[in-house]
């Protein structure tokens, strides 16, 4: 009977684990949909309908001439060929297929295991949070998509913001819940006490980052000022000479949002450096190992960004800044999770 419930809770912890994987792949896919501006490129959502690509020419006819209906196409694109389309289809169509395959590998299975009652309420409680979130984030995935087929040429970024923080909040809670498992705890994230907001406060920061990194990259503020350390020649942007105080708020300006993203960066790198005082002066030797790893990511995310923007926006090391800012996260929260322990 142990034995048993052993196997099950074993697969229990292999489906989140996969889960996490797919949901990595398809963070990634997401960032290159955007990095190549393929995401309008399917106008409509087509839950069901969508599922096989276009199987013949009148068909890629028909989503082409959809396509060249919306402002992308007549501002930008208006040269684009059939075979050019069908580039930038595919990348919204895998990210589409991908989407779904994780909705059906998590819904399906979750019920599974609701059913055998082998799993603890405690991990699956949250594991039903995850669900709704991952529905939730289809619909903000189309809901992003509608906001750049009327009056623009891309999607708004504050969509997109909230768009890629739902995956950030997804892949984090089944990294939370994945670390509890195989160390057989049950630490809530929300658990605040006073040694452990200022690890909380490092993962806002981190958030709040991503969240500001998902404005430069909606709004491809990244290409205003590709100079560093000196935006331009000054640290401020020359094109902000006067600015008042509600102007500072104004998310829609491509060089503050820059400036921004930046300066958070060294916030967030002093801070780091300030928690890592604090944990060796407290001779805290648990957090040795996870501190490593953190700040290890986040000179690497630092030096992308740098890389990133030096390089004309280079769409691979764009992605792998992406990339590393999901790991950077992994490596916060496993730091918090030690402080708890």
């Amino acid at each position: 009977m142990f034995k048993h419930v052993k196997k099950i809770k074993d697969l229990f912890t292999y489906w989140l684990s996969t889960s996490l994987i797919l949901v990595f792949f398809i963070i990634i896919v997401g960032g290159l949909t955007r990095l190549t501006n393929s995401g309008l490129s399917i106008t409509e959502w087509e839950l069901f309908k969508g599922i096989l690509p276009p199987l013949n020419e009148s068909s890629w006819d028909f989503y082409f001439s959809m396509y060249k209906e919306i402002p992308q196409y007549k501002l930008l694109n208006f040269n684009m060929s059939l075979e050019e389309f069908k580039i930038i289809f595919y990348w919204e169509y895998f990210h589409r297929i991908l989407a779904r395959l994780i909705g059906l590998f998590f819904l399906v299975p979750l019920i599974l295991f609701y059913l055998s009652k082998k799993i603890e309420k405690k991990y699956l409680f949250p594991c039903l949070i995850i669900s709704i979130l991952i529905i939730f984030q289809g619909v903000i995935g189309w809901y992003m998509v509608k906001s750049g087929l009327v009056n623009d040429i891309t999607v708004s970024h504050y969509r997109l913001s909230i768009h890629l923080s739902t995956a950030l909040i997804i892949i984090s809670s089944l990294y939370w819940i994945i670390i509890n498992l195989k160390k057989n705890t049950y630490y809530s994230f929300f658990y605040i006490s006073k040694k452990n907001i200022p690890y909380l406060f490092l993962i806002l920061l981190l958030f709040l980052q991503i969240i500001i990194g998902a404005f430069v990259s909606g709004l491809d503020a990244g290409k205003i000022y590709q100079t560093w350390p000196l935006m331009g020649n000054s640290f401020f942007p020359d094109d902000l000479n006067e600015i008042n105080f509600k102007e500072l708020f104004n998310f829609n300006d491509h060089s503050l949002v820059q400036f921004y993203h930046r300066n958070l960066a060294y916030f967030i790198t002093f801070y780091v450096f300030l928690l890592s005082i604090l944990i060796f002066k407290k001779k805290n030797k648990k957090l040795y190992n996870p501190l490593f790893f953190l700040i290890f990511f986040l000179f690497l995310q630092i030096i992308l960004g740098i890389v990133t923007l030096i390089s004309g926006l280079n769409m691979f090391l764009a992605s792998a800044h992406q990339i590393s800012s999901v790991l950077l996260v992994f490596s916060s929260l496993t730091l918090y999770y030690y402080n708890i322990n």
